[in-house]
């Protein structure tokens, strides 16, 4: 699809997703398009049903199929399988850096944190489905930095049960930090502060 196609689209599959993680997704991005998303196994999103932006502010809801065979089933915990909470944190700052990519920012995403997190359930290998629904609160690109800050408030549904809540979840958009020559050591290689992180 072309850049334009990308920034109107309002939802992504799988077949989308798993492009945009490896880099084929736009046919014609602009310089500083480096975001990518996890690609499987570690890509906890098979579909964006709806991206919304209403300023600084917009809604995002996604869907994850669960599969009794999923990797983290087979790890976490032997003779006792569940979907490790952290994972559902971390699916909310894919989404984050996805819907600032969405929303025009350039460069690279990393999570910068979240506020309180409450676990009230637990998914199993047959549950059917994890629903991510995240209230974007604030969305900024920042002039001196050029990085862009995407803040939300995350909720996590498995089959309709609300079983964790995510507050002030923070994912960041940041130019100039990728690492596409790795293993090679070259300027990125070594890791640190980001700059305009400290937002």
């Amino acid at each position: 699809m072309t850049y334009q196609d990308f920034l109107t689209q309002k939802h992504f599959n799988q077949e989308e997703l798993i492009a945009f993680a490896y880099g084929t997704l736009v046919d014609d991005p602009p310089a500083d398009f480096d975001a990518r998303l996890p690609a499987p196994p570690f890509l906890m999103i098979d579909r964006v049903l709806s991206f919304v932006s209403d300023g600084k502010r917009g809604s995002i809801i996604a869907e994850q199929d669960v599969r009794m065979d999923a990797w983290y089933f087979q790890c976490h915990m032997p003779g006792d399988p569940v979907h490790p909470g952290c994972l559902c944190v971390d699916a909310i700052w894919q989404l984050l850096g996805f819907y600032g990519v969405w929303r025009g920012a350039l460069g690279a995403g990393r999570a910068l944190g979240c506020g309180e997190v409450s676990f009230n359930g637990q998914i199993r290998p047959y549950n059917r489905s994890i629903r991510y629904e995240i209230a974007i609160k604030r969305f900024a690109h920042l002039n001196l930095s050029g990085a862009t800050i995407i803040i939300g408030d995350g909720n996590v549904f498995v089959d309709d049960a609300l079983v964790v809540q995510i507050s002030e979840a923070r994912t960041g958009v940041f130019k100039g930090i990728v690492y596409p020559d790795y293993p090679k050591r070259s300027r990125n290689a070594v890791g640190g502060l980001i700059a305009g992180s400290e937002i």
